[in-house]
């Protein structure tokens, strides 16, 4: 039974406060983009007409840390820009959800120098990894999707003053 027979038959819906808090959460994530190297380009692909973001809610790239709720991390983070990367990620508020994106982002990828961070994980808690080099921007709806079945599973906070968001095993999204 639909949605529509419910209305037409009944004149009303029933649902609970959490179940809707819920649905609003997992259909408007909005993405904080971090596009550091070469996997920006398929990250900006993804808010392109043809992978259609805009099915999931998640069109509106916010460039403000303090709207948005998941951060997409695309390319090779070295030691010197990952306190930025934690400083944008701190700024964000909760529940917050991370996607590294790329090999480069996920474990350091050909990059096994000093200079290089060997996987974000190091300093943020990540959902959903993305293999590939560079991955596409399917993959990254895969992710998307992904996140968006994590927040469906989770209790929404009606007044989070703080608090860690419960984090359970990422992901790992192959294309």
């Amino acid at each position: 039974m639909g949605l529509n027979d419910q209305l037409q038959r009944d004149g009303f819906v029933t649902t609970t406060v959490e179940s809707l808090i819920t649905w609003a959460q997992r259909n408007s994530l909005w993405p904080m983009p971090m596009g550091i190297s070469c996997c920006a380009i398929e990250m900006m692909a993804f808010g392109g007409p043809r992978s259609d973001a805009a099915r999931f809610g998640s069109e509106r790239f916010s460039f403000s840390p303090r709207q948005a709720d998941l951060m997409i991390v695309a390319g090779t983070v070295t030691y010197k820009m990952s306190w930025v990367v934690k400083k944008i990620w701190d700024q964000m508020p909760d529940p917050k959800w991370c996607i590294a994106m790329g090999v480069c982002t996920s474990t350091g990828g050909m990059f096994r120098s000093y200079p290089v961070v060997q996987g974000i994980d190091q300093f943020l808690p990540v959902d959903a990894y993305i293999s590939g080099c560079p991955p596409r921007p399917e993959a990254l709806i895969k992710a998307l999707m992904t996140i968006q079945e994590q927040v469906k599973e989770s209790r929404p906070t009606l007044a989070n003053f703080g608090k860690e968001t419960p984090r359970k095993e990422p992901l790992i999204v192959t294309p």
